[in-house]
């Protein structure tokens, strides 16, 4: 017979612990009832402020429907609550009447709102911002009234006035300390990010404190203790919470601040365990997501009587984004007596990153803008690592290469797997990284769905789609899906690359300036996108913006996980002579280059190639008559081909000369992403010309033309586009499919999701049926290849324009 488990409390908390115990074979001996406040199934509360913003519904910040429960075999009562529990008898009573007999209790009760104890605090108008009830009376008032006061300056109360904000209210918010945010921010990010919210239009009074609410049934106004006072039809406090623990008291367990509980979470009841943010453990209570979601697990563990799990307490780290602004905080960030600080701040960019050192071991980080590294300080600050040999560059994160592109994947791929990527659910780099590749994941939904990281507060995002990036490679999409293209704008990449097109705009100061760009310049999301779209739109008149590109692209060096580079010069269609090969074997000999290796591409990879040595190493294979293979940007990289019919004698046509032509024609192309092309010289497809982005398939009549192919992960066949039966043909629609797609594509979207996004009966009427157009397109793939397929290094020498870099760029 089985034993019965009652939780009280429909929260995170609980319900994690519940998720948590049905991953164990031993959940199976319990009957499991749970009773919530709410009339709704289990919620992300911490999403409350997307709902009340309206970028998300309800249903959509649901974690677990009732269908759920009722898989899982655990009867749900909701809007029912627990009054009491009856500890001899074992069993509880609700609202409703309902008596349930338990063999084991988890209590999690979470928290309740405080609410200043001044008078007018129960007028209606008055409320917390604590549930989604709270959410839809805020919605409903700010519906037909203006003025809201929030009286609290901490996370929870900016993101109420900014979602009240977006409903059109005209917003104040009051706070009793002189800086915003005081538990997760020092003083310079703080003034920051006051700085920042009242240029979007909210207002703020500081060391303001409040005596009243005014109104007589309805709140009309709050007043201070300076006498002052403002007008308001709705005040939210969010000035803290407080454990929620009468029950506990009512019943006898005992309390102090909060349940107190071992590190087993039992309570003094051997019977009765609780988790959340009603627990007390070793005199602390947790109000952050993590502490709770470890909490869980161990719970779980002791639930299933497996014995082994203890909770010893948590380490935290607060990574938030507050109305659009990422902020990073971790320890003691506050410097003391005989600590160190290492400071980096640029105002012009919003970035302030600040790391308290003590004993060359970091004690606290503190970051406001760019918090992309705060996974690593925390890790380095957990683990008490000696930072000695890292300070002069630890401030510019994990690597100082200047990347000013996306250098996210650079950085989580040089993170250990056991770095925490989600903290509030507790999700290390290695559990994602292993979720992708034995499931086969591919989209930020499915790692959400398998590993929960990214599924509640949001704010490691970046890091997670940086993973899948670094782990998919092929296949990942990382931004063609979202609304807009970054935080520095409310336009699409389709509404920019218009812009682009229709207002002549030629530069980046003058996209910014037209476009009304929210930072000056631009950040490392936007600019790398903005710096492809002008040049693919004016190739004669726009000049490369280096500093905008990938580190990889900038080098022609491609980034290994020990810090070095690898370098690929191209060889046409896969053909070399004695000569080339003698050229790369003596620049190896010279550079003392560890590794060599023959790539699918059917090229040379040089491995272990030192960052300063770059130049050097390029310019000597320059001088060899070697150009850049770009296996390394979002541009043209291979053109594979099999040994055709000049050797097989299986070939119809030739393969490899063709594939030499149409490399040759492509070659230092500037794409939206990674583009890879192959000829095979029959239908026997050695050359894998059907999961290329633009494949062609010889066969005794001319040649199959195939676009948008995909390997890797998810591997995507291509769709025929036509047959025809020249290889000036085959140049010709290679061209012309390539500038559209180069034009038309957004930025990081490969070949495969482009032809599904605009249809392949689109691209077959632009190609083929309008001859005209076709033609047009060719020449201007042609006319954009005379600026991009010029040699930097001989460029240089003979004073021409060149748009890839050069050796003092790349030194600098």
């Amino acid at each position: 017979m089985k034993e019965k488990l009652v939780l009280i409390g429909n929260g995170m908390a609980g319900i994690r612990t519940l998720e948590e115990l049905l991953k164990l074979e031993e959940a199976g001996r319990y009957e499991i009832s749970v009773f919530g406040d709410e009339p709704h199934p289990n919620y992300n509360r911490i999403m409350l402020s997307p709902v009340l913003a309206g970028e998300k519904t309800f249903d959509e910040i649901v974690l677990n429907n009732r269908e759920w429960y009722a898989e899982n075999g655990i009867i749900l009562h909701a809007g029912d609550p627990v009054v009491e529990i009856d500890r001899v008898a074992r069993q509880v009573k609700s609202t409703s009447g309902k008596s349930v007999a338990y063999d084991r209790l988890l209590i999690a009760t979470g928290s309740t709102p405080f609410i200043i104890p001044v008078p007018g605090a129960d007028l209606r108008g008055v409320i917390g911002f604590r549930d989604i009830k709270d959410v839809e009376i805020m919605l409903e008032i700010a519906a037909s009234h203006k003025k809201a006061v929030v009286i609290g300056g901490g996370l929870l109360g900016l993101e109420a006035a900014n979602g009240l904000m977006k409903n059109g209210m005209d917003v104040t918010v009051v706070h009793l300390m002189d800086t915003l945010m005081e538990r997760q921010l020092d003083k310079p990010a703080a003034n920051l990010l006051k700085a920042s919210l009242e240029q979007k239009g909210l207002k703020f009074l500081m060391e303001a404190q409040t005596e009243a609410i005014l109104g007589d049934e309805h709140v009309t106004g709050v007043k201070f203790a300076d006498g002052s006072a403002v007008e308001a039809d709705l005040v939210v406090m969010a000035v803290g919470i407080r454990p929620n623990i009468e029950l506990a008291q009512q019943a006898g367990i005992h309390c102090e601040r909060g349940i107190v509980v071992n590190d087993t979470m039992q309570t003094f009841d051997p019977k009765i365990y609780s988790v959340g943010e009603c627990v007390q453990h070793r005199g602390d209570c947790y109000g952050l997501v993590a502490p709770l979601f470890e909490q869980a697990k161990v719970c779980a563990n002791h639930l299933a009587q497996l014995g082994y799990g203890r909770y010893e307490g948590s380490v935290t780290s607060t990574k938030l984004k507050v109305t659009g602004i990422d902020l990073f905080s971790a320890g003691e960030f506050n410097e003391e007596e005989g600590d160190e600080t290492l400071v980096l701040q640029d105002a012009a960019q919003g970035v302030y990153k600040k790391l308290v050192i003590r004993d060359n071991r970091i004690k606290g980080a503190v970051m406001y803008g760019d918090t992309m590294d705060g996974t690593w300080y925390f890790q380095l600050l957990r683990e008490g690592t000696d930072i000695s040999s890292l300070r002069s560059t630890i401030l510019f994160g994990q690597h100082d290469l200047g990347d000013a592109g996306h250098g996210d994947e650079t950085r989580v791929a040089m993170l250990s797997d056991d770095a925490e990527i989600c903290g509030c659910n507790g999700v290390c780099k290695g559990d994602i990284v292993n979720a992708i590749s034995t499931k086969g994941l591919f989209t930020l939904e499915e790692v959400r769905a398998h590993t929960k990281a990214s599924a509640s507060c949001g704010s490691c995002t970046g890091l997670v789609e940086a993973i899948l990036a670094s782990t998919v490679g092929e296949g990942y999409d990382a931004s063609p899906n979202k609304q807009a293209m970054c935080s520095c704008t409310e336009l699409s990449h389709d509404e920019v690359m218009e812009a682009i097109q229709k207002e002549q705009l030629k530069s980046m100061r003058q996209l910014f300036d037209y476009l009304n760009w929210k930072t000056p310049d631009g950040c490392a999301s936007c600019r790398p996108a903005l710096n492809y779209y002008l040049l693919a739109n004016w190739p004669d008149e726009y000049q490369d913006d280096l500093q905008s590109r990938f580190i990889n692209e900038r080098a022609h060096g491609n980034i290994q996980k020990d810090g070095t580079y690898s370098v690929v010069p191209r060889m046409f269609g896969g053909l070399c002579t004695p000569k080339d090969l003698r050229a790369i074997a003596d620049v190896c000999d010279k550079f003392e280059v560890p590794e060599m290796k023959v790539t699918g591409g059917q090229r040379i990879d040089l491995f272990g190639i030192k960052k300063e040595d770059l130049p050097a190493v390029w310019r000597d294979l320059s001088e060899a008559g070697f150009v850049s293979g770009h296996a390394y940007g979002k541009a043209m990289r291979t053109v594979k081909t099999c040994a055709g019919k000049t050797w097989c004698r299986f070939g119809t046509q030739d393969s490899t000369g063709l594939g030499v032509k149409l490399e040759e024609l492509t070659w230092g192309s500037w794409m939206p992403h990674k583009f890879k092309l192959a000829v095979s010289g029959c239908p026997r497809n050695c050359a894998e010309a059907t999961i290329k982005d633009f494949g062609v398939v010889c066969v005794d009549s001319g040649y199959e033309l195939h676009i948008g192919g995909n390997g890797g992960i998810k591997v995507r066949v291509t769709d025929l586009l036509c047959r025809v039966e020249t290889a000036e043909e085959v140049l010709e629609y290679c061209g012309a499919f390539t500038q559209l797609y180069r034009e038309q594509a957004h930025y990081l979207e490969r070949t495969a999701p482009w032809v599904e996004r605009v249809g392949l009966g689109y691209i077959k009427q632009r190609i083929l049926e309008d001859e005209v157009g076709r033609k047009t397109l060719y020449q201007r793939f042609k006319l954009s290849q005379r600026y991009a397929q010029v040699d930097p290094w001989k460029a240089r020498a003979d004073g021409a324009q060149a748009n890839e870099f050069t050796p003092i760029q790349l030194a600098v």
